[in-house]
């Protein structure tokens, strides 16, 4: 069984965008939460969809799933005080839905406000899974890497063909990432945002995907012209 877990519980601060979570921020009429979702509703191998919502935008989001079609979302949860929590959140709620056991099940962690990803990247995710047990989204750094020191000096420039940027999804056997979520809430660790640093803080060997370029996330006013920009691209058939 594939599951997305969707949490889109974070209000953008940095986007300046007023009294509207820039998940709800719209491209042609579509928001962008709804532009992320219908990857996965769309895809083939896709069986079911959570997501973790602001609490207060839950009721707008359970209109919009009417609104335009979304059938494969079976709950919305509230999003935590941290990131890390509300995963946890969206994790337990598949736990709690889950026909099968934890063991059958492979869930892809993506973020609401990555609309940019394509079904080839779901695809490479769900099959990285069942070979290896797990998925991590990358693409290549394509910047030079440095590392400085306390003075803000250059202490080491790296070479940038063994460095990897870690996106989204990130997918993992249910079983696996719920046992380090739960270690985390008895070691007291509810500040590892990420998934992948979360199951690398607990040992796991993680295995990477080459996703899109353009898989970015929508976190500043720059990011959601970029996408609005790449969107009318794919659309125009100009990438």
């Amino acid at each position: 069984m594939n599951t997305a877990l969707i949490f889109a519980g974070g209000v953008g601060r940095r986007m300046n965008s007023g009294n509207v979570p820039k998940q709800f921020l719209e491209l042609d009429g579509k928001p962008v939460i709804i532009h992320t979702v219908e990857h996965f509703e769309k895809h083939p191998m896709i069986d079911s969809i959570v997501v973790v919502m602001v609490e207060d935008w839950i009721g707008r989001f359970n209109d919009m799933i009417e609104e335009f079609g979304i059938t494969k979302v079976i709950s919305v949860v509230p999003g935590g005080s941290t990131g890390q929590e509300s995963i946890r959140n969206g994790l337990f709620e598949i736990e709690r839905l889950s026909p099968v056991s934890p063991e059958e099940v492979t869930v892809l962690i993506h973020d609401g406000v990555r609309p940019l990803i394509n079904e080839k990247v779901i695809t490479d995710n769900i099959n990285c899974v069942k070979e290896y047990g797990n998925a991590i989204t990358v693409v290549p750094s394509i910047e030079t890497v440095i590392e400085i020191d306390d003075d803000g000096d250059i202490f080491k420039v790296a070479d940038r063909s063994c460095y990897r940027l870690a996106r989204a999804p990130q997918s993992f056997i249910l079983s696996d990432i719920l046992a380090a979520h739960r270690r985390s809430l008895e070691d007291g660790t509810d500040y590892i945002i990420d998934s992948a640093m979360l199951m690398r803080h607990y040992g796991a060997i993680l295995h990477t995907v080459e996703g899109p370029m353009e898989n970015i996330k929508i976190t500043t006013p720059m990011d959601y012209i970029v996408f609005k920009a790449m969107a009318k691209a794919r659309e125009n058939g100009e990438i």
